[in-house]
């Protein structure tokens, strides 16, 4: 971008005999003062090689001359070879340069009839380029309206200074609840072989729960009895914390950890959906409608996966008593290393703070400590 040198050349297209040859984005905002004796002459004259697809930009080119009171004059030339003639009547025109037999010298049109033709083909142009920006527009609206949702809930989370124990349960219970609802249509031994590899791989503890807890029961029944046992898991889990502050970080980390990674996804399976939408017109469908409704589903799994995921790093995750550190040092890094060594089973006894950053992961991955468990974020 060379602005200042573009701006010095065209500060110099008003003196007297200057001929200044300029793309349409040249001179803009850019005030052209008229050297001594141009004025008596007739002022600017801009000199215009095509006509745009948008008025605008002819409008803005014609501005160039008769700035602040100062006298001036524009005109257009078009070829028949130009853009916007070949895709908009050009054929007949030619049609009817052929018919009055007129030589190359002689074929020199000035008539209001091809101007308004020029207009009106301008003005098709912005109509389907307003239709494109109008459907972007449409498509932009569907992502602004989740990620209101999402980070409105998100700033609820990182503000809060209150126990969000009632939030996670909650998410604890609809997950069991879209587990178990979901199972209802299989067969019995399908559906208490779904319920026990769910409560035995997310939930409870594998050795604690068997088939004879789940049959025999209602849909309700075994609700009931999976949201009773994850309220004891829960309450055993924020106990091993050493106290109430400790707990709401932990409870913040594990919350945004979820909602940061799966809005990460979704919004990478949203632009997809974006790309790919396109190609149901073929079937008479409406492509934004489809992705309106396609992106609501999408929206839903989301959130219904981020609350699975609470649910399992809530209840499953190995949490140590830590003695409190010396310096004051962040308990949502250590809430987020928790978390971590339950993914990657490191060995309780080990103390990740005092591991440095250079060292050896101490979970045998064979990386440094900074780009296993002690990457940040």
């Amino acid at each position: 971008k060379n602005h200042y040198k573009e701006a010095q050349i065209i500060m110099n297209a008003g003196q007297r005999g200057a001929v200044t040859i300029a793309t349409n984005m040249a001179g803009r905002g850019t005030d052209i003062k008229l050297g001594e004796g141009v004025r008596e002459l007739g002022g600017l004259c801009v000199i215009g090689t095509e006509r745009h697809e948008s008025r605008r930009i002819d409008n803005q080119l014609r501005g160039r001359s008769g700035r602040q009171g100062d006298p001036g004059e524009s005109q257009f030339y078009l070829s028949l070879e130009d853009e916007l003639m070949r895709r908009f009547g050009s054929e007949r025109i030619k049609a009817v340069l052929d018919r009055f037999k007129l030589s190359e010298e002689e074929s020199v049109i000035r008539s209001n009839m091809f101007t308004r033709q020029v207009e009106g083909a301008q003005k098709r142009v912005e109509g389907n380029n307003y239709d494109t920006r109008k459907q972007v527009l449409q498509y932009d609206d569907v992502m602004r309206e989740q990620r209101e949702i999402i980070y409105a809930e998100r700033y609820d989370v990182i503000t809060a200074n209150r126990d969000l124990a009632p939030e996670i349960m909650a998410m604890i219970k609809r997950t069991i609840k879209r587990i178990v609802e979901g199972a209802s249509h299989s067969s019995k031994e399908e559906r208490i072989e779904a319920i026990l590899n769910f409560a035995k791989y997310n939930l409870v503890p594998e050795d604690t729960i068997s088939e004879s807890d789940i049959e025999g029961k209602s849909d309700k029944e075994v609700i009931d009895y999976l949201y009773g046992r994850a309220e004891e898991i829960y309450a055993s889990q924020v106990a091993k914390l050493r106290d109430e502050e400790s707990v709401q970080e932990f409870q913040k980390v594990l919350i945004l950890r979820v909602v940061d990674s799966k809005w990460t996804d979704h919004i990478d399976a949203l632009d997809q959906l974006r790309n790919a939408v396109g190609l149901r017109g073929y079937a008479q469908n409406n492509p934004v409608v489809e992705y309106q409704s396609e992106s609501f589903r999408m929206f839903n799994d989301m959130i219904g996966s981020i609350e699975f995921d609470v649910t399992r790093l809530m209840m499953k995750a190995q949490i140590h008593e830590q003695e409190r550190p010396r310096t004051e040092h962040s308990i949502s890094t250590t809430a987020t290393r928790n978390i971590a060594a339950q993914q990657q089973d490191i060995p309780a006894e080990i103390d990740l703070s005092q591991v440095k950053r250079n060292d050896l992961c101490p979970c045998g991955s064979g990386k440094k400590f900074k780009n296993c468990h002690g990457r940040k974020g």
